[in-house]
């Protein structure tokens, strides 16, 4: 039976790859968790822009039309359609699949508030107004008549 005659050299050499290897897996266990930690911290980081510093200005972001009141009580069933662009401006969205049906809609969102939205549909048959829906409803002439009898 044969066997190796192994010599002081060898043992250091393969000492020497056992280190190298240990060291090789301890640098890339390192890595691995330099990686790990800042996952964590941008995670961590993630929520930050929600955070509300004090003395910061938040400005007030308007988009779309504005729909008040007044401009509800003007639309009459017949109107043509210039005539409601001319009292409720353009519609923000012209379905163009949908010709007759017009919508307007307003998102207010005030600096640092919750944003609020208000929706104005509305309907045509044969370039005239029929009918309108959404957040508004026409106030009534008695109630218009009464509260300037009152006032009186």
């Amino acid at each position: 039976m044969f066997r190796p005659d192994y010599s002081n050299s060898d043992l250091t050499l393969s000492k020497v790859k056992l280190e190298r290897v240990n060291d090789r897996i301890m640098k890339q266990a390192f890595r691995n968790s330099v990686l790990l930690s800042l996952m964590a911290l941008l995670l961590a980081c993630n929520n930050i822009g929600n955070m509300d510093f004090p003395g910061v200005y938040k400005i007030s972001i308007p988009q779309g039309n504005i729909i008040t009141q007044e401009m509800i009580d003007q639309l009459r069933p017949g109107m043509t359609k210039r005539q409601v662009v001319f009292v409720m401006g353009t519609p923000l969205v012209r379905d163009p699949y949908h010709q007759d049906r017009w919508d307007y809609v307003y998102n207010f969102q005030p600096g640092g508030g919750v944003r609020g939205q208000e929706r104005l549909s509305v309907f045509f048959v044969e370039d005239a107004l029929i009918n309108f829906t959404g957040d508004f409803t026409p106030t009534s002439e008695t109630d218009e008549t009464t509260e300037t009898a009152s006032t009186n």
